[in-house]
């Protein structure tokens, strides 16, 4: 009964019915605890069969190495493994090949294989044996082990490191969703800066405010449908409201609806085809700066029948002409309220946050004005040394910093009085000091300033 072959056993199997005379290696037992085998041809002159060649094998080489190397005991001890023997006939002559596998060391292998060439006589005819070569079994297997560890590392790689990045973005995934909340009686998906933040961003659907908070916009919340939720109309009173649609069909329909039934604020969408949820953080910044106020939105697209798109080409044809302005990015990007020239003196807007704390347009002050000269010291200093001054309400320095560290600084304490620094007044700022119960604050000039606290005085020195 034939031994069953491993895979490894197999494969070497397939090569050996492949290779030719002096190719791979041959036999069937040479699989096992083999070291080497030996390949060796002989020619007979005359008609012989296996068990001929077989025969002489054994029975020339008896006693010929002593019991050691004795063939019959060596391969009743398993150090010998079934002689292979394979022959064909050829006018009168009888030609063939030899595999003998061998457990045994090198040197007694070689030796072994140099006894089977003393056999000059194969049944009734002469013969001779010549050795080939002595294949080192070892020697392939390792083969064998380098060419398949390849095979295997190579599948590793394409197998596992794909799957270790799909395991880090279902780890994002999870920590994105469970910043999603759900806000109002309609349970409506939104951000978790919701809640308390003054502007909003009003976008389609779930899938929208998970792109956003997968790039650090919290303040986003989906209408989840065509028609408008109440708790929407209802913030739109309340906040500052963007809304931010898909560059589609359906995202026109939505935009429709929503300057009709709530008070929207700015409009912003996304790219022509594309939609919120599949945009790059580039382009849903640029789409956010791209915002237009909803008055000129609905002027041009009720009244003039023309498109949002059509309306931001306009627009950026007729900032071809005027010098552009850098904007830098902040971490959150925000909706700023409606600015309305007033074409007579009146008094500053307000807009309720839901805190009910009112804010306020910032208020120009001229350099004439009267808190001016009271800093006029501190004004000169930081004009000279380049830090922030942190005063305290009898006008005495608590703490010099440098610039750059200010907006920290003032998170982390709330004795100060006024704030004196040769730079620019940001939004960021105000909002900021705002928090922390600041009175004045003393820069060089404001930029892009839009609200402040009514309890908050700017000066600009510099304006």
């Amino acid at each position: 009964m034939k031994r069953k072959k491993t895979v490894l056993q197999q494969i070497l199997s397939e090569k050996r019915k492949k290779a030719k005379e002096g190719g791979s290696m041959s036999g069937k037992d040479e699989f096992g605890t083999t070291k080497y085998v030996i390949y060796a041809e002989f020619e007979a002159n005359g008609v012989v069969e296996r068990p001929d060649v077989v025969g002489a094998i054994f029975g020339q080489t008896e006693g010929l190495l002593g019991d050691d190397l004795d063939l019959r005991e060596l391969q009743k001890t398993g150090r010998i493994g079934r002689i292979r023997v394979e022959v064909h006939n050829k006018a009168g002559k009888t030609y063939g090949t030899i595999t003998v596998p061998s457990s045994l060391d090198r040197v007694e292998t070689a030796v072994l294989a140099a006894a089977l060439e003393t056999i000059d006589r194969v049944g009734p005819a002469e013969a001779r044996i010549k050795v080939l070569r002595i294949e080192d079994v070892r020697a392939t297997k390792r083969k064998y082990i380098i060419e398949r560890a390849k095979e295997i590392l190579e599948t590793l790689m394409e197998q596992e490191i794909p799957e270790t990045q799909e395991i880090t973005e279902e780890v994002k995934k999870a920590v994105r969703a469970k910043e999603l909340i759900e806000y109002g009686p309609e349970k409506l998906p939104a951000g978790p800066h919701v809640p308390f933040s003054d502007s909003i961003i009003v976008v389609e659907g779930r899938a929208d405010v998970l792109n956003l908070l997968k790039h650090g916009i919290k303040n986003a919340i989906a209408v989840e449908g065509t028609s408008i939720p109440e708790t929407i109309i209802k913030l739109s009173k309340e906040r500052i409201v963007t809304a931010f649609t898909d560059g589609d069909r359906g995202g026109e329909l939505i935009l429709k609806e929503l300057l009709q039934v709530a008070d929207v604020d700015y409009v912003a969408r996304a790219p022509e085809g594309k939609e919120v949820e599949e945009l790059t953080k580039k382009e849903i910044v640029k789409a956010l700066r791209s915002k237009v106020p909803a008055e000129q939105v609905i002027n041009e697209m009720f009244n003039k029948g023309k498109s949002f798109y059509d309306l931001i080409k306009e627009r950026e044809s007729e900032s071809e002409a005027q010098p552009k302005q850098v904007v830098k990015p902040e971490p959150e990007v925000k909706a700023q309220p409606k600015v309305e020239k007033p074409e007579e003196k009146r008094e500053p807007a307000t807009v309720v946050r839901p805190s009910a704390e009112k804010i306020v347009r910032p208020i120009e002050t001229s350099k004439s004005a009267p808190e001016l000269e009271e800093f006029k010291e501190f004004i000169e200093r930081v004009k000279k040394d380049g830090v922030a001054l942190l005063l305290d309400e009898n006008k005495n320095v608590i703490a010099e910093i440098p610039v750059r560290e200010l907006t920290n600084q003032l998170k982390e304490r709330r004795d100060v009085y006024a704030v004196v620094f040769n730079g620019v007044i940001t939004q960021r700022l105000i909002d900021t000091v705002s928090e922390t119960g600041v009175k004045y604050i003393v820069g060089a000039r404001k930029y892009n300033v839009v609200r402040r606290p009514v309890s908050l005085k700017i000066i600009t020195f510099a304006e």
